[in-house]
């Protein structure tokens, strides 16, 4: 057996997810089949994380064991040719028996996009707001209000740090479960609680395109419970909007409790950027 690691982009519009489900079409099952048709063999790829209904990857990572005695690029163009046009395979190349694409992760990174539909405040960039292009719908959240950027930087530099970070967790007892069961394997310290995590940076930046002006959200940390980013983007823009007040982020850290933190940002915004391993 040959130990495998797959580094993937994909659309997740289209999908219900990373995570195989009865009846449901995912990414992770997609690439199983692709797997199977392609070597004979059906090993279910373990992703670095599960991805929801509708989010994106730039680079997500999956790792499996093969008998077939493949080299890396043929697997690669074979299985590209295989899946669908909205999931391609990057890279491939074999690992030790002792890599697996989530328990060996270190940080991850992910990216949300806000597309500008009203002016905002403070900003570098042009001062102007414009309706959100079709060719750009999936994969942003076309915001329809005012915002202040500082406030935005102000919060995002708020969440920065070893927290417990449940008032931005999920709050369906199912799915978060299954988040703290992902996360426990992600934690360097098995005895912390489950939701504690560490952000090592979140920023906000400003990019003008030529359809409008787009907002990018970007954080990295060491692991993320269910619908955290989403959380932690809903509630920061509140922030920018007027709402609540970036000082006031610590407290909703403090709380433990998912009604004191904002609105969960929609999923098409979304995407893991990048993972990373030891060296």
């Amino acid at each position: 057996m040959v130990n495998w690691k797959l580094t993937l982009a994909y659309d997740g519009t289209d999908y219900r997810g990373w995570q195989v489900q009865p009846s449901q079409v995912t990414i992770q099952g997609e690439l199983q089949e692709a797997l199977r048709r392609v070597t004979g063999e059906g090993p279910l790829p373990q992703g670095s994380g599960r991805t929801d209904a509708g989010v994106h990857a730039l680079a997500q990572v999956a790792s499996f064991a093969l008998r077939a005695a493949i080299p890396a690029e043929n697997l690669r163009r074979a299985l590209n040719r295989t899946l669908p046009p909205a999931i391609r395979v990057l890279e491939a190349c074999n690992v030790p028996p002792t890599f697996h694409a989530r328990h060996s992760t270190v940080a991850k990174t992910y990216e949300y996009r806000v597309f500008l539909e009203k002016p905002t405040k403070g900003s570098k960039l042009a001062d102007y707001g414009t309706l959100c292009p079709p060719f750009l719908a999936r994969y942003v959240y076309a915001y329809p209000w005012p915002l202040d950027f500082p406030s935005l930087v102000r919060a995002a530099e708020a969440l920065e740090g070893t927290h417990d970070f449940l008032s931005f967790a999920a709050t369906d007892p199912d799915k978060t479960a299954r988040a703290e069961m992902e996360a426990s394997a992600e934690s360097k310290a098995a005895e912390a609680p489950t939701s504690i995590r560490t952000i090592f940076s979140s920023i906000w930046q400003e990019k003008l395109l030529e359809e409008g002006t787009l907002l990018i959200y970007r954080v990295r940390g060491n692991g993320f419970l269910h619908h955290m980013v989403r959380n932690l983007v809903g509630t920061m823009l509140d922030v920018g909007r007027g709402y609540r007040r970036a000082d006031e982020i610590p407290a909703m850290i403090a709380a433990r409790a998912r009604a004191a933190a904002g609105p969960t940002a929609p999923a098409q915004g979304l995407f893991l950027h990048s993972v990373e391993y030891p060296d």
